[in-house]
This record gives C-alpha cells, structure tokens and sequence, in this order.
C-alpha cells in the first residue's frame, strides 16, 4: 500500500532501503521506545525487518518525504495485538525529524489505511515513560481507555509499564486526519525523481 499525506508519503520497504532505514532508526532514544526493535540495531536487522512475511491487513510502511527526494524518516504500521482484540498501531520518527509533526500526519493516514483495510477498532499504547506519544495518539483520535499493560522492550530487555488508547474507526474519520491520496508506485519514483 502506498498513501499521500500532505508532507509525506507512506510506503512499503525495499531490501535497498535497508542502509537509509538503519540510519534512520539506530538511535538508543528511539529503540528504547519501541517494543520490538533491538540495540545495537545492524543493517542486519533491518534487511530482516524488510524480508519478513506480512499479513496484508496489517501493513508495515516506511515514512518518507518525497519532496527531499524520498528521505526515510520514519516507520510506522498496524501488528496484531498480543491477546485478542483489535489490531495495535506502531510508528516511530528519527531523532532530527521529531517535534514537526510528522508522526501524526504519518499516523492519520495510516488510520486512514487501516479503515480501507476494514479494522473498525484500533489499539494504541506506550510507554510511561514516552508521554509524547500519547498526545501523538489523541491528537489523530485516539482515547485512553485507562488500562495499563506491559511492554516486553528488546532494547531495554525489560517489561515497560505502558499505558492504552483505543480508536473506533467505525463511525467515520476522525476530524483529524487531513486529506490524503493513494499513489501508485510509478507515481512516487517520478515525484522523488522530479524533486532530485
């Protein structure tokens, strides 16, 4: 799946991507955050991320700015969740494109995906120690549930309280999410091509 946003364009990964999404997301700040990202993250990782099997209901995408000529900035995509329940979003930013924006203008148009996908829920979380996700979450939405669960976190290998959000997708989208446009593929080479 490939979808516009008004600044930035989410799409799948390449095996090509692998050096820039290492780049990206090989930062101590960032893996710490996240569930299931591993530090020192290795090219390896990465080239194992990308090669994984993926349910297509739960699409995994790269963050880019296609008008920087497609600079990978961050990820985000929808997991099952780990017990029964609605499917789980996931999303990170790099270091020096944090506090723009970005995460959620990614995250609304993934909501906007996981509707055409046909989830009518969706499950947020984070960790206790990560408040800013959590304004990122009821900024596209979202609403705390006021439960409060563990992450196993392989870059800290240690639980981490997090806190629960929840989004009803159902009843139509959320003021939020701002106009968005699919895109084919050939479509996206020529707009980094035309912005290189």
């Amino acid at each position: 799946m490939f979808i516009r946003t008004e600044r930035l364009f989410l799409r799948p990964a390449w095996e090509e991507d692998a050096p820039a999404l290492t780049r990206a997301i090989a930062h101590e700040s960032v893996a710490h955050m996240l569930a299931r990202v591993s530090w020192p993250y290795e090219e390896e990782d990465a080239l194992a991320w990308i090669g994984a099997p993926r349910d297509p209901s739960l699409p995994s995408l790269l963050i880019t700015i296609p008008d920087d000529g497609g600079t990978i900035i961050g990820g985000c995509g929808l997991h099952a969740a780990d017990s029964d329940g609605p499917a789980e979003v996931g999303y990170w930013i790099t270091p020096a494109a944090q506090g723009q924006g970005y995460a959620r203008e990614a995250l609304s148009g993934l909501l906007a995906i996981a509707r055409m996908a046909g989830h009518r829920t969706l499950r947020g979380r984070h960790m206790v120690d990560n408040p800013g996700s959590g304004r990122v979450l009821t900024a596209v939405g979202f609403r705390p549930t006021g439960g409060t669960g563990s992450l196993p976190s392989l870059a800290r290998a240690a639980a981490i309280s997090t806190l629960e959000y929840e989004a009803d997708l159902a009843g139509g989208e959320p003021a939020q999410v701002p106009p968005t446009a699919w895109v084919t593929p050939d479509a996206y080479i020529a707009s980094i091509n035309a912005a290189a």
